[in-house]
């Protein structure tokens, strides 16, 4: 089943629905690089809100990387899956080199994407996290806890779908959650789109440069 034409379709379905945030002061729109950025950034554009980017990655198994035991986000904030790293029986220390890869690429692209701007500071602030859609759940609760450790009042996780027991988990960590679809049965996000290209680097770089020009 088909919902989305791409990520940039299923930032203006979002954004229609986040209408109600219009001009809102001291708010921001923050996007999950690499896809979560092409959404994001329609609902920044339809808002009237400034975009900045969290950078979370994924935790994975060390024989299943797609299968995410954890997330830990560019300031070292971790969460963990505990029913999937019991279930397969992982340790800390089985996991210890994949979240120190995991760590330095998202500093890496926390660093490379936000190139000349100033420190992300959230003191006071609404941030609304968006991103191309939740599996686990682990990525974007990370990113909550990396939001709210730099200082976000409230939280708002937007995002185009999402398995109903993820949402659960991050409906306990964030204060609003949007969520336009949650099928019975979520196999992958990119399943759901007509089009769903590898969002590069550049391209990254290129959208947070439309909204916060330097």
């Amino acid at each position: 089943m088909i919902l989305f034409k791409d990520p940039f379709d299923a930032g203006i379905q979002l954004a229609a629905r986040l209408l109600h945030y219009k001009n809102a002061p001291n708010t921001i729109v923050l996007g999950l690089p690499p896809a979560g950025v092409v959404g994001a950034i329609q609902v920044a554009q339809a808002l009237n809100l400034p975009l900045d980017i969290v950078v979370p990655r994924k935790i994975g198994a060390p024989d299943q990387p797609e299968l995410a035991v954890g997330a830990i986000a560019q300031d070292g904030t971790l969460v963990w899956n505990e029913d999937v790293k019991q279930l397969l029986g992982l340790t800390g220390a089985d996991l210890s080199p994949i979240m120190d890869l995991e760590y330095k690429e998202a500093k890496r692209r926390f660093n490379l994407y936000r190139a000349g701007r100033l420190p992300l500071n959230l003191k006071h602030m609404t941030a609304i996290l968006v991103d191309d859609g939740i599996a686990t759940g682990a990525t974007m609760r990370v990113a909550i806890k990396s939001a709210r450790a730099l200082g976000a009042q409230k939280i708002v996780a937007a995002v185009p779908l999402g398995s109903q027991e993820s949402m659960g988990l991050v409906a306990h960590d964030a204060d609003e959650t949007l969520c336009l679809y949650t099928p019975d049965f979520l196999p992958a996000i990119g399943t759901f789109y007509e089009r769903f290209p590898q969002t590069t680097d550049a391209e990254v770089i290129e959208l947070l440069g439309k909204v916060n020009p330097h």
